[in-house]
């Protein structure tokens, strides 16, 4: 039942879920960006914190509202510090990109961390990415490895990628050939457009037998089968 009197009566949680409710389209007349936008700012002002987060996503997007990344960080700001896991890791995305925000690679990797330590899967990947190529960070590669390898267990196509180079090159892991291929061939088969990945993945395979290639090819898909939310 959409919460249409409580949220009009001042409910913060209601409100929040009446936005849910116009963004999604289900319960209301139509769906509307710019109800669901009103609806998630009364209840960001109240303190909600997944509301707060709604509504600087809508900001990033400029969907109901114009598109500002100075609005959209001080909704994810208020919302990260309130201890929201995806809203530290779009913070940090912000800091890790200057939108809306200074570039501060320390910020970014700050709020990453909060994020990633909370399990948030985007945030280990976007950590294990930073430290494996030392994009703003001094490259760590036990650091690459630690992180890449919890969101690849998430299912993160890309971190399963990262790993596998880190497994092929050697870094942070010792050099391993199978391991490679397996992660590599797991998030290929999400980010089959990514041609550098599919190469990698490609070059590895080069190295190992049919019946090896066809063994971690099975390998993978038990793994697939058992972990169904691969997401990239």
């Amino acid at each position: 039942m959409v919460p249409y009197k409580a949220a009009g009566q001042g409910d913060a949680t209601a409100q929040f879920n009446l936005g849910l409710a116009y963004l999604d389209g289900k319960g209301v007349v139509a769906t509307s960006n710019v109800e669901a936008a009103r609806w998630f700012r009364k209840s960001a002002e109240q303190g909600d914190a997944n509301a707060q987060y709604n509504l600087g996503t809508m900001y990033v997007n400029g969907n109901g509202v114009a598109k500002n990344d100075e609005e959209a960080t001080r909704w994810f700001q208020k919302s990260a510090e309130l201890g929201l896991a995806d809203a530290q890791n779009s913070l940090g995305a912000m800091y890790a990109t200057g939108r809306g925000v200074p570039k501060d690679s320390a910020e970014a990797v700050r709020w990453y961390r909060k994020s990633a330590e909370q399990g948030y899967a985007g945030a280990q990947c976007n950590l294990g990415l930073m430290y494996a190529t030392g994009q703003n960070v001094p490259k760590d590669e036990a650091e690459a490895v630690r992180w890449s390898r919890k969101a690849a267990e998430q299912g993160v196509a890309k971190a399963q990628c990262v790993l596998g180079l880190l497994y092929d090159l050697g870094q942070g892991v010792p050099q391993d050939e199978m391991e490679a291929y397996f992660w590599l061939n797991l998030g290929v088969s999400t980010l089959e457009d990514d041609e550098n990945f599919r190469s990698a993945r490609d070059k590895v395979g080069a190295e190992l037998t049919p019946a090896k290639r066809l063994e971690i090819q099975e390998r993978c898909r038990k793994w697939a089968e058992a972990h169904p939310q691969t997401h990239d």
